[in-house]
């Protein structure tokens, strides 16, 4: 098994086999709190405008949405799990656009399989990564706006590598206290509400969930999330 690490918007384009597209803070975090709610799928939007339209073409969607971190105007939700961890999604869909993670997931147009990648179901990860033991794995760190490398993506996409290549991984509680002085203080800062405490505590839940989050080219190439033990 060939394992490589690619980095932002390039990098996913450059991804080749089975391709994981992270996203710690925060999109592929939310997007498992949203299938452990009920969500039926989730379509992930690489354009503001792509969104709206989905959104009124089907007015009973849910539309969830950021740029820079701060929610979209006329969405129902931002990019928080804090926001949506109590929510009951059964059976509905979501629309989904955020700066970093969903732009990966348009754009890996090399992949022959893509999944997504957070700590949250990082073991769910590893597993199916396993049990499938393609030749070729990409793991692409989507990182700030799919512009600037990101540390809490750089530190999924080793701690997946080493898993898989058998080696120890970086104690979990030493990534957390890493990110927590670093990428994630953002989360602690007063003037920038728009990032909830709790959002990190729930984007650094490890192994959280035990299923791995596939993306499907529907009809005219529209690409959807599913929870893989649907």
């Amino acid at each position: 098994m060939n394992i490589e690490i690619y980095r932002l918007i390039e990098g996913a384009r450059k991804a080749e086999g089975l391709t994981v597209i992270i996203d710690v803070f925060r999109a592929f975090s939310v997007t498992c709190y949203l299938f452990n709610n009920g969500a039926k799928k989730v379509i992930p939007a690489g354009e503001i405008e792509s969104a709206y339209q989905i959104k009124k073409n089907n007015p009973e969607f849910i539309l969830m949405g950021e740029r820079d971190g701060k929610k979209l105007p006329d969405c129902d939700y931002g990019n928080s799990p804090a926001e949506i961890e109590n929510i009951n999604f059964n059976n509905k869909t979501i629309i989904h656009t955020t700066s970093a993670g969903t732009q990966g997931l348009v754009n890996a147009v090399n992949a022959e399989q893509i999944i997504t990648g957070s700590f949250v179901n990082l073991g769910a990860i590893v597993n199916y990564i396993e049990n499938i033991n393609p030749e070729q794995v990409s793991l692409v760190c989507m990182g700030i706006g799919g512009k600037e490398p990101a540390a809490e993506d750089e530190y999924c996409a080793k701690y997946i590598k080493d898993m898989l290549k058998d080696k120890s991984p970086l104690k979990f509680e030493e990534i957390k206290s890493e990110l927590k002085k670093g990428e994630g203080a953002k989360f602690f800062d007063k003037n920038k509400p728009w990032f909830k405490e709790r959002d990190f505590k729930l984007c650094m839940k490890l192994n959280q969930f035990d299923f791995v989050l596939k993306a499907i080219k529907g009809k005219e190439e529209e690409i959807y999330l599913i929870n893989s033990k649907s």
